[in-house]
């Protein structure tokens, strides 16, 4: 069995007793964890068949923990065409009834779905960082922050007559709330209606103080449903383990008929951030060789992302597992091909991929090649705070200044297609891990594998140069692997 490798109106103000009530008496700070675990969608259960009917209105809420880069500016993208012609969203439709088609699966309209970007969102600081931060102290200026006292609630910050006020944002029956009286299911709408209305706050919110660096997002699952991507749970089969994935295990399933792969959520609320993160982009690219979504199920007890299901497993495992007697030149060129091919469209949706790798690219029935994995992606020059990198495969100024860009993906598939031409050979065989980054940033490439053709090659070097922007784009390399497909394809004939 194959191994995947992840794969608003007016509402009435409160009191003054009431509105003081909101204020969060913070006096204390300390570290404290982002998680929050509390809600049904994120604790563990071993059963699988649960009650499902879900619809947009009673979806179960989430908790929201935020820790994640937007890439809210990725637009659906024109499936006629690699480039982006647009931010108007494209509603994805399918009639096909061939059942050995994954577009099969998708017979409903769907679009896509976004993050909500929080730029006021700062995290883990103080009271005292919070208010160090607000200035000049414009009344309606805000920010929103980790509550330091009430661990897992959250802290609104915002200017008045020339002192802050201290908010706690607190969890009540899985909802965002400050007064008791109006509950919001993320922080997102909770800000964006005290921008609409003071509400009993001691101002409305005017001007938000965005973080610098990374910001982050929040999700909502009920725009999965509103979307038309949530799965019913008596639709979905669950069968065996195939693999292990960034979130949980992999399992098969059955879904109409066919045959998918199935992702499970592990049981904590950032987990389930990112999870739906990976989700939201999938619904906006859409690309032969990217691995397709088909949908998430939802319920009291587990999130589930179904994708189709790629039966051969991992390049790296194919290429290992069947080695030189089974798999072609022509073979090696396609994938090649194909992994390069999703890549350029990423490149043309400005989406970094960040992990590029032989394990994280899954191999078709029919010996295409999907690009998968895409836990990691965001938006172009997304930076890295912490963190493990798979050292081998990351380009140097990401490993040492943490500038990820399609420039450093393109690093990352020379070592690919040094892993194709090797049959799935670790790269760098012969160098000890730790000096592995001080040899490269010397300038040294690794020699070509036995047999490997000398324009692949090229591709390679030109793909680790040192100065990413001497690098060739995945568009151009596209067109020059295209050549050498047709040629084997010719020489084969």
């Amino acid at each position: 069995m194959p191994t995947y490798h992840n794969a608003g109106g007016g509402y009435p103000n409160v009191s003054a007793p009431a509105r003081q009530a909101k204020l969060d008496g913070n006096q204390n700070h300390h570290t404290i964890p982002s998680n929050v675990t509390s809600h049904p969608l994120i604790q563990n259960s071993t059963q699988h068949n649960v009650p499902s009917n879900l619809s947009a209105s009673n979806i179960p809420s989430h908790p929201v923990s935020p820790t994640m880069t937007t890439h809210s500016n990725v637009t659906t993208p024109n499936i006629t065409s690699h480039m982006n012609t647009g931010s108007t969203p494209v509603i994805l439709t399918s009639n096909v009834t061939n059942p050995s088609n994954p577009a099969a699966l998708s017979v409903n309209p769907r679009h896509e779905v976004k993050l909500n970007a929080m730029p006021w969102f700062h995290g883990k600081i103080s009271r005292e960082t919070a208010e160090r931060l607000l200035r000049p102290r414009e009344d309606g200026l805000f920010l929103v922050r980790e509550s330091t006292n009430f661990p897992g609630d959250y802290t609104l910050c915002v200017c008045y007559q020339g002192r802050v006020q201290h908010y706690r944002v607190k969890y009540k029956n899985n909802q965002l709330t400050i007064d008791d009286e109006e509950f919001f299911e993320n922080l997102a709408l909770l800000v964006e209606h005290y921008e609409q209305d003071a509400d009993g706050l001691c101002t409305q919110l005017t001007k938000s103080l965005p973080k610098e660096g990374k910001q982050d997002f929040c999700v909502d699952l009920k725009a999965f449903v509103k979307a038309g991507w949530v799965i019913q749970t008596h639709e979905l089969e669950l069968r065996e383990c195939i693999g292990k994935g960034e979130f949980g295990d992999v399992l098969l399933g059955v879904y109409r008929g066919e045959r998918v792969a199935v992702k499970m959520l592990k049981d904590n609320s950032e987990a389930a951030q990112r999870f739906l993160a990976e989700a939201s982009l999938m619904t906006s690219l859409i690309h032969d060789n990217l691995v397709k979504l088909l949908g998430l199920v939802f319920n009291n007890q587990h999130m589930y992302l179904v994708t189709e299901y790629m039966s051969k497993g991992s390049l790296v495992d194919y290429l290992r597992s069947r080695g030189r007697l089974h798999v072609s030149k022509k073979d090696q060129i396609n994938f090649a091909y194909d992994t390069c091919a999703g890549m350029a469209y990423l490149e043309s949706r400005h989406v970094v991929h960040r992990d590029l790798a032989a394990r994280n690219v899954l191999v078709a029935e029919d010996n295409s090649a999907k690009v998968s994995d895409f836990g990691l992606a965001r938006d172009e020059n997304f930076s890295l705070e912490g963190g493990k990198l798979p050292i081998k495969w990351t380009a140097p100024e990401a490993l040492k200044q943490n500038k990820f860009s399609n420039k450093s993906d393109m690093w990352s598939f020379g070592i690919l297609l040094w892993e194709i031409y090797s049959f799935g050979r670790v790269p760098y065989p012969r160098i000890p891990l730790a000096d592995v980054v001080k040899c490269v940033e010397k300038g040294y490439k690794m020699e070509p594998p036995d047999g490997c053709p000398h324009e692949v090659y090229d591709i390679m070097r030109q793909a680790w140069d040192l100065q990413p922007e001497k690098r060739p784009t995945f568009y151009d390399i596209k067109l020059v692997l295209g050549q050498l497909k047709a040629e084997y394809t010719k020489g084969v004939n």
